[in-house]
């Protein structure tokens, strides 16, 4: 049975995400896009802006996948590059999660 994993990755952007002008974070994304989530595609990315209703985390960057190897490698190729390094964002929290994960259980019983 394949299984669907869901990664909610807490993200708070530092200043040096925040200096840089819209058009520069746009551009940096789409590289991230290009040299990083496309050698991924079973790994779906979603992103949330969270700074207006909490202070724990400005953003979330939601990952499904079945394929939790693609998964890490993926968060290993985001950890070599300026999302890191710079840093352009501080990593708060990764929760992982099985959607509806009650139900296999309960028909394993």
């Amino acid at each position: 049975m394949a299984r669907t994993y869901t990664f909610f990755v807490h993200l708070n952007a530092r200043k040096e995400w925040l200096q840089l002008d819209r058009r520069d974070r746009n551009a940096y994304f789409d590289q991230l896009k290009r040299e990083v989530f496309a050698k991924y595609p079973d790994v779906h990315i979603r992103l949330f802006d969270a700074e207006a209703f909490t202070t724990f985390c400005s953003d979330i960057m939601m990952c499904e996948t079945d394929n939790i190897q693609h998964y890490y490698f993926m968060m290993e190729q985001l950890r070599d590059s300026k999302i890191y390094t710079t840093p352009y964002f501080d990593v708060i929290a990764i929760l992982p999660a099985i959607e509806d994960g009650f139900i296999e259980f309960e028909q394993a019983c």
